[in-house]
């Protein structure tokens, strides 16, 4: 099998180098060898790089924010759930969607505290404190 001038070949060990890397060598004026090895990338295993990987994905929001629409559509009058749906939560705040103003005056003025009461029971005051209404 024939070698390509091209292809790389690594070094033997610690101070030994092939006669290309010799003449590559010479022929470049310095000797790159180190930082050839530099920049070869480490093998990590896929439990060292998942976790950042999956909080850059923010997993953990989105599964929190699943479990309240699920929870929402059980445990609320199916009435609400048909004209009101929870659309985010930031910071202990809820953000539901309302499909009318008629609605949304409805839900706030007559529901808006037993619903929060109801999330609050679920999921605890530190992750609902309050809930915004939006008509949308």
């Amino acid at each position: 099998m024939a070698r390509f001038p091209f292809q790389h070949v690594p070094p033997l060990g610690p101070g030994k180098k092939t006669s290309r890397q010799r003449v590559l060598a010479q022929w470049r004026g310095l000797d790159l060898g180190a930082l050839e090895k530099a920049r070869v990338l480490r093998a990590v295993p896929a439990s060292a790089v998942l976790p950042q990987v999956l909080a850059g994905m923010r997993i953990e929001r989105r599964r929190g924010e699943a479990e309240i629409l699920k929870v929402w559509n059980q445990l609320l009058d199916p009435v609400i759930v048909t004209h009101a749906q929870p659309t985010g939560l930031r910071k202990g705040t809820l953000f539901v969607t309302v499909d009318s103003s008629v609605w949304l005056s409805e839900i706030v003025r007559y529901r808006r505290k037993e619903i929060l009461d109801r999330l609050q029971h679920s999921f605890g005051h530190d992750l609902i404190s309050r809930i915004s209404f939006r008509v949308g």
